[in-house]
């Protein structure tokens, strides 16, 4: 057997301060995440990101900067290798139907975020938002596609 880590994306959005987050339902508990799913086959980390947060927050949205790759092992035993961008907000479809499981979206401020009752979905959800906020930024262009 093959060993391989699940490739997944995920968006920071900030809109006047505040971070769009998703409202989920994971193993029966209810937690928040950054918009965030599984690169499908043939696609790029780019669409995909672009895709998930559509998908789960009805926001349209432009890539501006990756934010970096960060690897999780999930209580499931499942490892993540999870590429996280950062975007822009460009339009809302409120009629857009989200995501199953999605309970959701939610714009929330740096204080709920990191408020001890926060529910994050993984320890990646808290560590994305403190790095977006010490500036890191790298160039999208750092991120070759050859599909």
């Amino acid at each position: 057997m093959i060993w391989t880590p699940h490739s997944t994306v995920a968006t920071v959005v900030e809109k006047d301060g505040k971070f769009l987050f998703v409202e989920e339902v994971d193993n029966g508990k209810t937690v928040f995440n950054q918009p965030a799913g599984h690169l499908d086959e043939g696609e790029t980390l780019f669409a995909a990101a672009q895709r998930e947060t559509l998908e789960e927050t009805a926001w349209h949205v432009t890539l501006t900067d990756f934010l970096g790759a960060y690897v999780f092992k999930a209580e499931n035993g499942i490892t993540y290798l999870r590429h996280c961008f950062i975007a822009q907000a460009d339009s809302h479809d409120p009629l857009l139907p989200l995501d199953e499981g999605i309970i959701a979206a939610h714009w929330l401020s740096v204080e709920e975020i990191m408020a001890p009752e926060f529910k994050p979905r993984s320890p990646l959800v808290r560590k994305a938002i403190e790095d977006y906020l010490a500036g890191t930024r790298l160039p999208l262009s750092c991120i070759q596609h050859a599909l």
